[in-house]
């Protein structure tokens, strides 16, 4: 039987023992199903039978070995879909590479005990199979590779954009004591916004060091801790207000809003969501954050007074680096330039197996509404 034959009759088999490899082979902390792990195996396993059986030339040969992928606008390559999912999978790039190794030597051990003679044909199909196999590992990795860098320019764009909120309070405590006219009694309460910026900042710096060892993509790691979300609303509102002292929040929180939280990540939400509300609202109009502490949940909800955000738009406000036009005069506060604040926020709320929406009126103003469960799922 030729080896595109075989790959095509055989394929239950292969597949079966590609699955039981790339769960071997998955991230230790990862849950996926075997449909997720064998994702797109058959579709690659199809056209490297496909490629087997078509003529090339010398030419085309030379492109293969060089791992030459598809042409932007054609159609993307099953393989290359794979090294996309497998990065958004948390797998490494040596794991990726293990899979095409472990399919290469499958693919082989089970065909080559009904080859009863090394003919010119055989060797010519086991070629154009390692070509092939080749082939679908350089498409993958090149997607892989990709969204690797992606996700870390993106990440050092979060990392960078979240340091501005601690960073303008650390720098209006210091402008405060230096002022000789400080009560004493201020004094204590400065220094604990300052503390408050720098535990922010650190959490920062341990996630960017924390990159460095393992590729992001499994989502916002978080350490929840029993939080009084009380005081994390009472220093994000802190850390908004040093960022935009023009603008004026008011707090409003009720019931029991003692929760599981990872604080640091619980600050970072409100205080990017409150920043938004800021450079997006009109000027003479408060800024209302409300957390209310319900029997089964613990809602956030931030409201401004600005231009109505587009319908059509709402469905895109969470995609990293999406900005929206706004016709609110600038300040000379900073601003998000990156358009991340808002993806941090989803991110942190996915996290904390939490809800977000967001509605936007002229009646109402807009309103972004996160609801913690109580219940926290720990699987």
């Amino acid at each position: 039987m030729s080896l595109s034959a075989f790959i095509r009759s055989e394929m239950t088999g292969i597949l079966a023992e590609w699955t039981a490899f790339a769960k071997k082979n998955a991230p230790a902390d990862g849950q996926m199903s075997n449909l997720a792990l064998a994702d797109h195996a058959e579709a690659i396993l199809c056209a490297i039978a496909d490629d087997i059986e078509t003529l090339q030339s010398k030419q085309q040969q030379y492109e293969k070995s060089q791992g030459d992928v598809v042409e932007s606008g054609e159609e993307e390559s099953a393989a290359a879909i794979h090294g996309r999912l497998r990065h958004a999978s948390n797998f490494s790039l040596l794991q990726l590479s293990s899979e095409f190794r472990a399919l290469r030597a499958t693919v082989l051990r089970l065909w080559l005990p009904g080859v009863h003679q090394m003919s010119e044909t055989t060797i010519h199909e086991m070629v154009r199979f390692n070509e092939a196999i080749d082939q679908a590992l350089a498409e993958s990795i090149v997607t892989f590779s990709a969204r690797a860098d992606r996700t870390r320019d993106l990440f050092l764009a979060m990392l960078g954009h979240d340091l501005r909120a601690p960073l303008a309070t650390i720098s209006l405590v210091g402008d405060l004591l230096t002022r000789t006219a400080v009560p004493q009694e201020q004094v204590a309460a400065l220094g604990q916004r300052a503390k408050r910026g720098a535990i922010m900042m650190s959490a920062m710096v341990t996630d960017l060091l924390g990159f460095t060892r393992v590729q992001m993509g499994a989502g916002m790691p978080i350490v929840r801790t029993t939080v009084d979300a009380r005081e994390v609303c009472q220093a994000a509102v802190a850390d908004a207000c040093a960022m935009y002292p023009g603008s004026t929040i008011v707090l409003h929180p009720s019931g029991n809003l003692t929760g599981s939280f990872d604080s640091i990540r619980l600050q970072q939400l409100i205080t990017n969501l409150l920043i938004n509300a800021a450079q997006h609202s009109a000027k003479g109009h408060d800024i209302t954050l409300e957390a209310a502490g319900l029997e089964a949940a613990i809602t956030i909800r931030v409201r401004n007074v600005g231009p109505v955000i587009p319908e059509e738009a709402l469905n895109t406000i969470f995609q990293p680096l999406v900005q929206l036009d706004s016709d609110i005069e600038e300040d000379a506060a900073p601003t998000t330039s990156l358009g991340l604040g808002l993806f941090i926020v989803q991110e942190i709320t996915a996290a904390h197996d939490a809800a977000i929406a967001v509605t936007s009126s002229k009646a109402d103003g807009t309103v972004f509404s996160i609801t913690f469960p109580r219940k926290v799922n720990l699987n």
